[in-house]
């Protein structure tokens, strides 16, 4: 049985959060990765011989992937309208989440990237802004963008730019869940054509999870979405009219137009996937009772899940995951990004692809397969730092199949570059924290 966590040990990393952030006043900096070792250098990064350089892009614009760090370097973008659970705290406030980003971005897959938070009015000009920034970066990172408009951004970028736009709260959270997912059937014995799925919120998370499953193989007739009004069926005109995004998985899901709402979704499932509002109390520990065998529960609301772990034990389910790092089973998007970015940009890809999400989930699901799946490990962790370069090589390789990557490599080149920069990554945090230069947090914390 999972053992139940006290208040004090829950609200630890609150606590910390508030302390560490002060301590630090910021998670990322710039630093240097080029030598100076006197001042004739500044000749040669800056003028006059950086004129050199200008004028080699200015034949070739693509060049700048070549001489500058434009190649590894991402936009971590936000409107700051949907930050975790937490809602529209608008663009200052997404911040430090934005920051933590680019730390994982560094720390896990060697990826520069820059948190840019945007005041903007509407999706257009969001829109409009991303595009400007397209000269000076590799890859675009959407993040906490609420929905309709977070569907609409992705697509037009995904259409106008030259350049990988991803939107983490869709694409990132899909191809993690796939990936548990997959390891969480090997261990229960139950194969992903047959099952029946309920998806508990039908923002952009939960939609595009279903549109990957089936992707996978879950037949779209076992898999009911439901949202705030209830569940999503062929009889919802307020879809039809207002949202075209829901409306398609109206007609794509629920072979059996169920109608109801989250008890009756949930209901002789095997799998209930919520990432909808932040817990406990949203999934009541009886309907946990009426799902099927062996019932698999991924309870996703950051930062409260909506049934705790121990709840959902302690009412038949076989295996539970969540999205917070202190219970077993981490659903993270943190699993996702880095690898599936580091594969993207070191083949310089103009476009993220469903394949490549696919590819990427198979990468984490057979990483965990070789390490010994159980019930309280279906998916790797995040300090299984190798599962970052299998996630790069087997995105690569697809971005190359498709005829995407702008850059030919093989498969020890990207996995050589990939180990370069993440332990790289991890050496110079190492070696900061021995001279002094990365101080250790303040100690004190009151328990």
């Amino acid at each position: 049985m999972m053992e139940r966590k006290g208040a004090k040990d829950l609200e630890r990393p609150y606590r910390k959060a508030l302390s560490w952030h002060a301590f630090y006043r910021g998670k990322v900096e710039i630093t240097l990765k080029c030598p100076v070792t006197s001042y004739d250098d500044f000749a040669v990064w800056y003028t006059p011989g950086v004129a050199a350089v200008c004028r080699e892009i200015a034949k070739n614009h693509l060049l700048s992937l070549q001489y500058t760090n434009r190649w590894n370097t991402v936009a971590i973008v936000s409107d700051g309208s949907r930050v975790l659970g937490l809602g529209n705290i608008g663009p200052e406030a997404a911040l430090p989440v934005m920051e933590g980003k680019a730390l994982l971005f560094r720390y896990l897959g060697g990826v520069d990237a820059f948190p840019l938070c945007l005041r903007v009015k509407n999706p257009e000009e969001l829109v409009e802004a991303v595009k400007m920034l397209e000269p000076s970066f590799g890859g675009i990172n959407l993040e906490d963008i609420a929905q309709p408009a977070c569907f609409f951004v992705l697509e037009r970028l995904q259409e106008e730019l030259e350049i990988p736009v991803w939107h983490d709260d869709q694409q990132g959270t899909a191809l993690v869940v796939l990936a548990g997912l997959l390891g969480a059937l090997d261990i229960v014995g139950k194969n992903k054509e047959e099952i029946r799925v309920a998806l508990i919120g039908a923002g952009a998370s939960n939609l595009r999870i279903a549109d990957l499953l089936m992707k996978a193989g879950v037949r779209g007739e076992n898999i009911v979405l439901c949202d705030t009004k209830g569940i999503l069926n062929r009889d919802r005109e307020d879809l039809a009219r207002d949202n075209p995004w829901k409306w398609q998985f109206c007609l794509k899901t629920n072979g059996e137009n169920l109608k109801g709402g989250k008890r009756e979704a949930i209901e002789g499932r095997d799998v209930l996937i919520a990432l909808s509002t932040p817990g406990p109390g949203v999934i009541e520990p009886e309907w946990i009772r009426r799902m099927n065998k062996d019932p698999i529960v991924f309870a996703c609301a950051n930062p409260v899940p909506e049934i705790w772990p121990w709840e959902a034990k302690a009412n038949g389910a076989r295996i539970v995951a969540t999205g917070r790092s202190d219970f077993p089973n981490q659903i993270n998007n943190s699993l996702g990004f880095p690898g599936l970015f580091r594969g993207v940009l070191s083949v310089q890809a103009r476009k993220i692809t469903d394949s490549m999400c696919l590819a990427a989930a198979f990468a984490l699901y057979h990483f965990a397969k070789k390490q010994g799946l159980h019930e309280e490990y279906i998916i790797p962790t995040m300090d299984e730092w190798e599962v970052y370069v299998e996630e790069a090589k087997a995105v690569a390789k697809v971005a190359m199949e498709e005829g995407l990557a702008q850059k030919r490599c093989t498969l020890e080149e990207i996995e050589e570059e990939a180990r370069t920069l993440i332990l790289r990554t991890r050496r110079m945090v190492e070696e900061g924290i021995r001279s002094g230069t990365i101080l250790l947090p303040p100690e004190g914390e009151k328990e």
